[in-house]
């Protein structure tokens, strides 16, 4: 077998010649792609000329301008500069330079407004917020009291006043140069606010005062603090307990009746009522009932304390969630961004109910509470 085999300079010159044979077959098949890409761009360059003469038919040629006077120096660095737009035109954007050599400028970035910085940060309304809670209840205790106490020729008018304001700091703190009213609000509230509060609507802090006012307008002096109370109470209340059994799925509404309860709880809503239940019984049993004593007696007391809850509760559930905001245009014309909010329909719907609860009883409408609301 050994005396059989070639030698081996005929090998490596059958190996050698292969090889050629297949570099030749490499260069051809590059010639021709290089062929092809050359005749694309070719095409893309008439497909452009002949765009450009459609788009500017009346245009003269540069050697005609050249002749009616104007400096042809000017012509050839037109032409230089479309070649070098052209081959640009080719390049990855990274790449594409300026006929000056420097690299093209990027966009700069529109400064971010302070109430959308401050958004980022915030958390959405499905996040339980003990803090706010605690203010909310706060708040509706202290005007509650405030009611109660100032006279009501003084406290309407100091409400209006303090509505207004609001107001006018909610159309004006997303606009330009006034963005320092969202700092001042993240300063002073920091992470009690909510997320969508910073994305373009007003605050709960508006429809709170807005609710407060007009229940004090609208209803007896013990009526309209009762209604406060439950804003208060009822309304944080619910909430609260209504995230706590969010997993007991028969209890929860959902899509709701038209709207009505939309993504809340059965458990929230009894929780809540419940819950306003004792401050009632406390504030009724100590009004001023004279030497007459309670009509109806403790069985009247506890069904006015609980009525009462219930109605408090029944508000804050009749408000879907999300709420149902106004549109943007009306006929139009721009609107706010109004919505229906629980913090102006609790107290109203409130102070309603316990001027008919009363009526039910037979309690006075009149009827005055303890010096001190509870004692």
């Amino acid at each position: 077998g050994a005396s059989d085999a070639p030698p081996a300079e005929e090998v490596e010159a059958e190996v050698e010649a292969v090889a050629e044979v297949e570099a030749e077959a490499d260069a051809d098949v590059e010639a021709d792609a290089v062929a092809v890409a050359v005749a694309d761009v070719e095409a893309e360059e008439e497909v452009a000329v002949e765009a450009e003469a459609e788009a500017a038919p009346d245009a003269p040629p540069a050697e005609q301008i050249a002749e009616d006077g104007s400096a042809p120096e000017e012509a050839g660095a037109e032409a230089e500069a479309t070649g070098h737009e052209e081959e640009d035109h080719h390049l990855h954007p990274s790449q594409r330079k300026s006929r000056f050599g420097l690299k093209r400028k990027k966009k700069k970035k529109e400064p971010e407004n302070s109430a959308a910085k401050y958004a980022k940060k915030l958390k959405n309304r499905n996040r339980m917020n003990i803090q706010r809670k605690i203010l909310h209840a706060s708040f509706g205790l202290f005007f509650s009291a405030l009611n109660h106490a100032i006279p009501h020729n003084r406290f309407v008018p100091g409400m209006t006043i303090l509505t207004s304001a609001t107001l006018v700091m909610e159309l004006l703190r997303y606009r330009k140069g006034f963005g320092w009213m969202n700092d001042a609000l993240h300063f002073v509230l920091g992470s009690q606010l909510r997320k969508h509060e910073m994305e373009g609507k007003f605050t709960g802090s508006f429809y709170y005062f807005l609710g407060v006012t007009c229940t004090a307008a609208l209803f007896p002096k013990t009526a309209a603090s009762m209604g406060m109370a439950q804003l208060a109470l009822a309304d944080p209340s619910a909430s609260y307990f209504g995230r706590q059994t969010r997993h007991i799925y028969w209890s929860r509404i959902e899509g709701g009746l038209g709207g009505f309860g939309r993504n809340k709880g059965v458990l929230g809503f009894l929780g809540g009522a419940l819950f306003c239940f004792p401050y009632n019984f406390r504030c009724f049993s100590a009004a001023k009932w004279g030497d007459s004593g309670i009509p109806g007696g403790t069985k009247a007391l506890l069904l006015v304390s609980l009525g009462l809850g219930f109605a408090g509760a029944f508000a804050d559930l009749a408000v879907p969630t999300p709420a149902v905001t106004m549109p943007s245009k009306i006929c139009g014309v721009s609107v706010p961004p109004f919505h229906i909010d629980d913090n102006f329909v609790v107290p109203i719907f409130s102070g309603y109910a316990c001027t008919k609860i009363f009526e039910a009883v037979g309690w006075p409408q009149e009827l005055g509470l303890a010096k001190y609301i509870l004692f």
